[in-house]
């Protein structure tokens, strides 16, 4: 079998594609979802399939996205132009002032036969998903977006292309790597139904063209859960994510207005530059407590901090508790402004992590789903996705949290969780790791 995925010989257009490219242009999905290796053949697949969509939809406007300029430039436009210039002869590329490919009266009669109108032009718009406004002028009959996955595709982007589908709902290949936990994979991947949404899997080693010694050489050196997204193709949870238990579907639900009877918990995480608080309201019938707003913010006096905090709150139904042992001046100054602030009754990293794991464990805690610090969004991470222990050089976790002093958000959890989850020893630690002693060089979650 040839590297190639498209030949021309005597005048005809070969294919040769491999089993994972050949379920995907098969698939009849409105959405269909390439989730593959790196150097899968997934890009080069894209144009191949924009043609045979082009020949069912007829002439018009279709679409071709990248993440970025560079990439649409260096990586996606080559790959259209070997298929649809060198090897068809289709038409004229121009750059300026739109990027677009243009059929030619003889490219157009070539793929559409007697469907030919001269009086409507076919032609590919190439866009990038930082820029959204320039995916807003065309009405497309179909669209190729490459490499959706990356943080750079915003989830704008994708309700711009959708939009210039809507009046032809055009249909959509999505071909990627996956990359991190956003929008794609919230709204296609975990929908994937096989009808509307059709997700296509295919590893590295699947194009013939991709050595297997590689492909084994990879899985031997990296960790398995970044060997299993860039080589495999499939999303995976890092090793030493220390809260592996956070489901979206089930510690997530939608915002709805607490109820003034409800027992409320502030935890906070104390700084001149970033003061921390998520709050937790419980609900008495069945015990759940929810997260329902988190607030971060910096350069405000400690009164101005508990005056944001109280606002709209039942202040006879609140206990706030947070800081580190050393951090009694800012309980003080909190308690002085009109917000009582209690100390940690543990103040060990690790036995509050336990304790806020086994919240998650037995199912006693909910996010509202607009918590996008914590709980992420559609463009974002949130700190439970990331929340993770260093690596050592074999891939296995250690001790150290990673860039611990950026999670302000779930060290006022922790806080929280020390007072939510009661007294004794909380179940199902996330880790078998031992708890530290208590320093006197501990600050705030920092060792």
């Amino acid at each position: 079998m040839t590297a190639d995925l498209t030949t021309v010989k005597g005048g005809r257009l070969q294919v040769h594609m491999h089993p994972g490219q050949a379920r995907a242009i098969q698939s009849r999905a409105r959405h269909v979802l390439v989730l593959a290796g790196t150097q899968s053949g997934k890009t080069s697949f894209g144009p191949l399939w924009l043609f045979t969509e082009i020949k069912r939809c007829g002439p018009g406007d279709y679409l071709v996205v990248a993440p970025s300029f560079p990439l649409l430039e260096l990586k996606l436009r080559p790959e259209f132009m070997r298929l649809f210039d060198k090897q068809l002869r289709l038409g004229e590329y121009t750059g300026s002032p739109t990027k677009k490919f243009t059929f030619s009266e003889a490219g157009s009669r070539k793929v559409f036969g007697d469907r030919h109108d001269p009086d409507k032009p076919t032609h590919i718009y190439f866009g990038h998903a930082q820029d959204p406004d320039s995916l807003e002028s065309a009405t497309a009959k179909a669209a190729w977006l490459d490499e959706a996955g990356q943080r750079k595709f915003k989830k704008g982007s994708h309700e711009a292309i959708m939009r210039r589908l809507a009046i032809h709902r055009g249909r959509v290949l999505y071909t990627t790597t996956p990359y991190y936990v956003g929008w794609l994979k919230k709204t296609l991947h975990d929908k994937a139904d096989g009808r509307n949404i059709e997700l296509i899997n295919f590893r590295s080693v699947d194009n013939p063209a991709f050595s297997l010694a590689e492909y084994e050489e990879q899985k031997a050196v990296l960790p398995a859960w970044k060997f299993e997204m860039f080589y495999d193709g499939v999303f995976t949870r890092p090793a030493g994510l220390i809260y592996d238990a956070f489901s979206w579907e089930t510690h997530t639900c939608d915002p709805f207005e607490i109820p003034d009877d409800w027992p409320r918990v502030f935890g906070l995480d104390f700084g001149a530059v970033n003061t921390c608080c998520v709050k937790f309201a419980e609900d008495p019938e069945t015990g759940i407590w929810y997260a329902y707003q988190e607030y971060l913010a910096g350069g405000r006096t400690a009164k101005e901090h508990a005056t944001h905090l109280l606002a709209g709150e039942p202040a006879d139904r609140v206990q706030a508790v947070g800081g580190a042992a050393s951090e009694q001046n800012w309980r003080d100054e909190f308690t002085a402004a009109g917000l009582r602030v209690s100390k940690p009754e543990v103040s060990d990293v690790e036995v509050g992590i336990d304790r806020a794991y086994a919240l998650l464990k037995t199912g006693r805690i909910r996010f509202f789903r607009d918590l996008a610090g914590l709980v992420g969004s559609d463009d974002l991470e949130g700190e439970l996705d990331t929340y993770s222990r260093v690596l050592d050089e074999a891939g296995e976790p250690t001790e150290q949290i990673e860039d611990k002093n950026r999670y302000h958000r779930l060290d006022a959890w922790r806080y929280a969780a020390t007072l939510i989850n009661g007294k004794g020893e909380p179940a199902l630690p996330p880790s078998g790791i031992a708890g530290y002693e208590q320093d006197d060089t501990y600050q705030g979650g920092d060792w």
